[in-house]
């Protein structure tokens, strides 16, 4: 006679095997998915199957699954207990893990270490990771060596991993997938070459935590609507932002629009605001009301430049707006004191704002070679401002020499304002054509402003850092 103890287990036990062989069988059939087995199980079976499974686990050790038990009520002890240990292992090499309180985090100390090992590979010190202690919550597995490999694949060679994370720990949190490569994508839909996607992105990393759907997209089009030419945003990104790369980082609605309006409202065309924006992107970051605000008023009380002067100032000069007022004030000095009256040399600054960033040192070579060697009146200066722009050891003087050597004489803007090529065209015929003007105009080469000659956003920053040792190419 058995028991009614022995009967249940007796039963138990042979059902709930008939239910693992049935289960058995149905998941050795490829289409059969997991979620139909379960419904053919009621909770009751589930259970019966639970606890049979787990007295048969010698049977199948490679499928060694843990019991209830253990996770529920000894997981949460032993976790506890992996987690003290763990982060005694921490503090032994010197690392505060006060900000893993609630990370989850590897229980065993073998596979903590293998994660500080593998960041000190890189480059990454004890203090680096303190900075950014998170980056432990990473797995070398699942995290690191998919984002790593990633970002090496797109350009960032392998000797400069370490120093991308330390300046953007957060990637390592990222989605290969999901995240880095959508970013990397709409870098190259705005025309950002596939070679240059590594330096800009080393150049401002922070570009691979915006949200394709908020900020980048916005700004993006917002700058397409107002006249930016699409493929004119890419180089922006790529040539221009060499520091900070916050083109793409700016928030549309309290940034950008806010100083497109501020433009407008300082006389600053329309159809002139994609070139400003081209020129000079940092120009949509900056507190922009203040900063024209300061310049109008300067160019106004010392040049007396008028508003609608300075607004064609900024136009073709935008860097104007962070230019410190004393070096401007050195090349203007510099024309006044050469006996050129100050209406005349506003005159000038108007035609040619990049005369306010020339170095004085510059200036007074070709000033002197315009007087003494080629006998020209200032006259001709005060026309042809931009004759200040031009290399005069590659272009003034052997210009100069070839017209002399055939007896012609013109004006600095026929000599000055063309190409190699168009120039000997010049020479070779019996004529002198009419000069172009207006927007045929090209500048005499690139045009290197001082390093000390821009304002900083903050004042207190000790490198100048919007348009140091940067080139205005117009």
């Amino acid at each position: 006679m058995l028991t009614r103890r022995k009967i249940l287990t007796l039963f138990s036990t042979k059902y709930a095997s008939r239910q693992f062989n049935e289960v058995s069988k149905l998941s050795q059939v490829p289409s059969y998915p997991y979620s139909e087995i379960h419904k053919t199980l009621n909770p009751f079976r589930v259970f019966l199957l639970c606890a049979w499974s787990s007295t048969q686990a010698s049977k199948f050790p490679e499928y060694e699954m843990p019991s209830v038990t253990w996770g529920v009520i000894q997981g949460r002890k032993e976790k506890l207990v992996s987690r003290v240990i763990v982060f005694d292992f921490l503090r032994g090499l010197g690392i505060v893990p006060d900000e893993l309180q609630d990370l989850e985090l590897p229980s065993t100390v073998e596979v903590m270490r293998e994660r500080v090992e593998f960041l000190q590979k890189l480059g990454i010190t004890i203090d680096d990771i303190n900075d950014y202690p998170l980056m432990l919550g990473c797995s070398v597995r699942k995290n690191m060596i998919p984002v790593l490999g990633y970002l090496e694949k797109i350009g960032i060679s392998r000797s400069k991993l370490g120093g991308f994370i330390k300046s953007y720990p957060q990637v390592l949190h990222a989605s290969v997938i999901v995240e880095l490569v959508p970013v990397v994508k709409f870098l190259r839909g705005l025309d950002v070459e596939r070679e240059d996607i590594g330096y800009v992105l080393q150049k401002y990393p922070e570009l691979l935590g915006f949200k394709l759907e908020g900020t980048m997209s916005t700004s993006v089009a917002y700058l397409v609507s107002i006249g930016v030419n699409p493929r004119d945003i890419g180089p922006m990104v790529t040539q221009m932002l060499e520091k900070r790369a916050y083109l793409l980082g700016y928030d549309l609605e309290e940034t950008i629009k806010p100083n497109v309006d501020c433009l407008i409202s300082f006389g600053i065309g329309k159809e002139s605001l994609p070139s400003v924006i081209a020129q000079y992107p940092q120009i949509l970051g900056l507190p922009l009301k203040a900063k024209l605000s300061s310049q109008q008023y300067f160019f106004s009380l010392k040049l007396k430049i008028d508003p609608e002067g300075f607004a064609q100032v900024v136009e073709k000069m935008p860097q104007v707006v962070s230019l410190h007022q004393n070096v401007i004030m050195k090349p203007v000095e510099f024309l006044l004191g050469r006996a050129i009256a100050l209406h005349d040399v506003a005159s000038m600054v108007v035609k040619c704002p990049q005369l306010v960033a020339l170095r004085v040192e510059l200036m007074k070579n070709s000033f002197y070679f315009l007087k003494t060697e080629m006998g020209r009146p200032l006259k001709e200066l005060v026309e042809f401002p931009e004759y200040f722009t031009y290399s005069l050891e590659s272009r003034i003087k052997p210009r100069y020499q070839r017209l002399k050597s055939k007896g012609i004489r013109c004006s600095l803007n026929w000599m000055l304002n063309c190409s190699d090529q168009r120039f000997e065209e010049r020479l070779q015929g019996n004529y002198i054509e009419t000069e172009s003007t207006g927007p045929t105009f090209l500048m005499g080469g690139k045009l290197n402003l001082p390093g000390n000659a821009i304002l900083s956003d903050e004042e207190e920053e000790s490198d100048d850092e919007v348009l140091y040792r940067r080139t205005v190419s117009l």
